[in-house]
């Protein structure tokens, strides 16, 4: 799984790709804190995430798939590229 954190200035201090699990979604939120917002597109290998949100007490957010393809804009579609425009629509408010 991709992970960017974008601070409250718009700067990335955290991009990398991760095994998929919850100790490291564990590590990444206990070292930012809980005074995030996490997103993630809506399908269903996700929704482990809301879960995981939901019994931390962390801010979650879920982009319907249908709408999110408008993070496609570009010619290139990677979950590098896609984790960093849904972490800027997240402090945007346009997720």
């Amino acid at each position: 799984m991709y992970i960017c954190v974008i601070n409250n200035i718009g700067e990335t201090v955290f991009h990398k790709n991760m095994e998929c699990s919850r100790d490291n979604l564990e590590l990444v939120t206990n070292t930012f804190g809980k005074d995030i917002v996490v997103g993630v597109e809506c399908i269903f290998t996700w929704y482990w995430v809301a879960d995981f949100c939901a019994e931390r007490g962390i801010d979650f957010a879920l982009g319907h798939a249908y709408y999110m393809k408008s993070i496609h804009g570009g010619k290139t579609k990677s979950d590098k590229i896609d984790s960093e425009k849904i972490a800027n629509m997240l402090r945007g408010a346009s997720f």
